[in-house]
């Protein structure tokens, strides 16, 4: 079967891991009798950089159209290093969230025995780790009226929610709860913030839906705290915009590397996927980026928006059959580490 996908490689390493990605997927192709036609397009500094603004309209015209998105990262020193800044890369990520309706980011966490040694905290608190982080992504604070007074001393962000914002994510919190362990977490400032009391007051009226899913509460703080003592309490977090930002960001550490976490970002239309890291311009072009994430975010991507589920699995065996191994970048193979390009030479022929 043919699918159109849209190609976001961005800024960076974007380039070289997309490339992979979109390597391995070929692999699957071949293998399963698919067709993946690729349209490439710019959003970023790239974009800044070519005609003037982070998201082109053609950019978003072909995401449009698209069965998914695959996407690299976007950022770079020069504009992030300037927080006045009139235009932005990530003006244009926060657009194209806006303008597809994804308000769902989902984010996997997992614990893996090969990489123990380069987390942080001790395999008898990490081993057995599998939690899910579902992230609100077109409300809250990032997308509230913000500014100053007129001479420059006050600052504001403004943070809102409605009860459909809150409804609609938390559908696909508990759906995702019913399909793993049955429980979920929903983790918000409710002591303290309006807009954590309506989440709370919504979720709770929203599991009488849901009988068979646990539901319990934590403060964020709590949380964040939580997630490093004891991460195995966690089956799927359900949490508001900055929050999940924040904490799911945190929960790399677990799985040992940042490199190593895909996310996807749906909605009401066409799904977008990418790894969770950044840009990481001090390393482009050198084939030392991981390609994992990005890898493992097109295994989300063919099971979620295009239901290939057989052909995703094959995706994860296939990385999973390279860590064990150590065929790695640097970031996870210290002694004798390969580049970019062979990982995902590896991860295709395995598939």
């Amino acid at each position: 079967m043919d699918y159109k996908i849209g190609v976001i490689k961005g800024d960076g390493i974007g380039p070289e891991i997309v490339t992979e990605a979109m390597k391995v997927m070929d692999a699957v192709g071949t293998k399963f009798g698919h067709k993946f036609n690729y349209t490439e397009v710019l959003m970023g500094a790239c974009a800044i950089d070519a005609i003037g603004t982070p998201l082109p309209d053609e950019t978003l015209e072909v995401c449009k159209n698209s069965d998914a998105v695959l996407f690299g990262a976007i950022g770079h020193p020069k504009y992030d290093n300037d927080p006045n800044a009139k235009v932005r890369p990530e003006q244009g990520l926060l657009k194209i969230r806006k303008e597809l309706g994804l308000y769902a980011n989902i984010r996997p966490v997992a614990y893996h025995s090969a990489l123990e040694e380069f987390s942080p905290l001790k395999p008898e608190r990490i081993e057995g780790a599998d939690f899910v982080v579902v992230r609100e992504l077109t409300g809250g604070i990032y997308f509230g009226d913000k500014g100053r007074n007129d001479d420059g001393t006050v600052a504001f962000d403004n943070c809102t929610y409605s009860i459909k914002e809150i409804e609609r994510i938390s559908v696909i919190g508990f759906e995702t709860a019913m399909k793993r362990r049955k429980k979920l977490t929903l983790v918000d400032k409710a002591n303290v913030l309006e807009t954590s009391r309506l989440w709370r007051d919504t979720v709770k009226k929203m599991a009488l839906n849901y009988p068979e899913v646990e539901l319990d509460f934590l403060f964020v703080d709590n949380a964040a705290m939580q997630m490093i003592l004891s991460p195995t309490q966690f089956d799927v977090i359900l949490t508001e915009n900055m929050f999940g930002d924040i904490i799911s960001d945190e929960g790399s550490v677990i799985g040992g590397s940042i490199g190593l976490l895909p996310s996807a970002s749906i909605g009401s239309t066409v799904g977008l996927y990418e790894p969770i890291h950044g840009s990481f311009p001090q390393g482009a072009g050198l084939n030392i980026a991981n390609p994992m994430a990005t890898i493992l975010s097109a295994a989300m991507l063919l099971e979620t928006s295009l239901d290939l589920v057989e052909e995703a699995t094959a995706i994860r065996n296939a990385v999973a059959k390279a860590i064990d191994q150590k065929v790695a970048t640097e970031d996870l193979n210290k002694v004798n580490p390969v580049g970019t390009d062979a990982v995902g030479d590896f991860i295709a022929a395995a598939i």
